[in-house]
């Protein structure tokens, strides 16, 4: 059984998580982690694809991926609002799973507003779920995460106010993983080409990082490291 902390990545709809991170999702798995997808609506208020059609989507996209997939109903896919309730309703599984990363859409405004609205929610419920004396959730024990990352499911959902961290997917077996999660939401794909979309930027990231691919994740907080060995290397080439 691992010993790595499992990594809990929060979606406001069906392909969220795979658009934006899966390849991180992908990588993480194949090292042993345990990786758990927590949607927060059906995708019922989308253009292409029924409620049903798109979590089948999703549970095939988690599974290529190395991850399981846990449904949770809460105001509805374009009726998410930030809410006392709904952000323990998200502490309670935070300290369920009990995950080293927490993984959720950024901030940026300019973006659907149930990303905001569940990266705002996933910000709360990661301070209530470290807080012991919360009644509504006594059920389970206290947990701290090591870290909140932002993930962008589109380029102008990436903040300009924050250096990401730009996560290497360039492994083969990772990026081929990454696209067939990608290839699971074809309902969705009617729309847009995400699929190029999503490679095209991890390429474009990749050049910038010196690696062939490459994810960028936000941190909520600064980075603290103990030691220059965990750094490897940065983006800029002096």
């Amino acid at each position: 059984m691992s010993q790595l902390a499992p990594v809990l990545a929060f979606g406001a709809h069906p392909d969220d998580i795979e658009f934006g991170c899966g390849a991180v999702i992908a990588t993480e798995a194949r090292m042993g982690r345990a990786c758990h997808f927590v949607i927060c609506s059906r995708g019922e208020a989308a253009s292409n694809g029924t409620p049903a059609a798109r979590m089948r989507e999703a549970k095939t996209a988690g599974k290529i991926l190395g991850a399981s997939v846990e449904f949770v109903e809460l105001a509805g896919d374009a009726r998410l609002k930030p809410r006392t309730e709904f952000a323990q309703k998200l502490a309670m599984i935070i300290r369920k799973v009990r995950p080293g990363i927490l993984l959720a859409p950024t901030l940026v405004r300019n973006q659907h507003p149930d990303h905001v609205a569940l990266g705002r929610l996933v910000q709360t419920a990661a301070r209530l779920a470290r807080y012991g004396g919360i009644r509504e959730l006594k059920k389970l024990p206290a947990h701290a995460v090591d870290a909140l990352l932002y993930y962008a499911v589109t380029p102008d959902a990436e903040p300009h106010d924050v250096q990401p961290i730009l996560m290497d997917v360039s492994e083969p077996a990772v990026m081929s993983a990454w696209t067939k999660s990608m290839e699971a939401h074809a309902s969705q794909m009617k729309t847009r080409n995400y699929l190029e979309m999503q490679l095209l930027r991890a390429r474009l990231n990749g050049l910038r990082a010196g690696v062939g691919h490459a994810v960028p994740l936000f941190p909520n907080d600064p980075l603290v490291f103990d030691s220059f060995a965990l750094i490897q290397r940065s983006a800029r080439v002096f």
